[in-house]
């Protein structure tokens, strides 16, 4: 078998591990590096589950070969909450009820905090559009858009 050692940048740390060269980033996270946050759903690219920031941008990681990831900066939902206080987004997400069962709940945070970090005041438009590929069965998504909206707010206010 074809295993490949690499450092990973993932969440500001520098993590080296040894793969199998097929593996996907969803796998080397989950089964490598033991970070289950980033959730394992169509494997289509199709849902959005598996969201993560690659260099900044939301990426399907079930698409995404662990390989091409050496020497760029991953962030999962491990790496968002600050310390022991969550992101603003995770904290609205369960002030609003925009996570319910919670699968699709990392791979749309990831999305929203890519939205927010390029644009800090998005509109209602703005938010589903970027938010499209992520599908959610439990909360109609109205809930969803309410916490972007609010996370977006506490962001603004936290940089006065």
């Amino acid at each position: 078998m074809n295993r490949v050692r690499m450092k990973l940048q993932v969440n500001g740390e520098e993590h080296e591990t040894l793969f199998a060269g097929y593996k996907t980033l969803l796998e080397v996270l989950r089964e490598e590096l033991g970070l289950t946050g980033t959730k394992h759903g169509c494997e289509l690219g199709e849902c959005g589950a598996c969201t993560v920031l690659l260099d900044g941008e939301p990426v399907l990681s079930c698409l995404v070969l662990g390989l091409e990831c050496a020497g760029r900066s991953v962030h999962t939902i491990e790496g968002l909450a600050r310390g022991p206080k969550l992101h603003p987004l995770q904290a609205a997400f369960a002030d609003f009820g925009g996570s319910q069962c919670g699968y699709c709940t990392p791979g749309v945070i990831m999305t929203a905090k890519a939205l927010l970090d390029r644009n800090p005041d998005p509109t209602r438009q703005e938010i589903k559009e970027a938010t499209a590929g992520n599908l959610c069965r439990c909360t109609g998504y109205q809930q969803i858009v309410e916490a972007i909206e609010d996370a977006a707010s506490q962001l603004r206010e936290e940089k006065r």
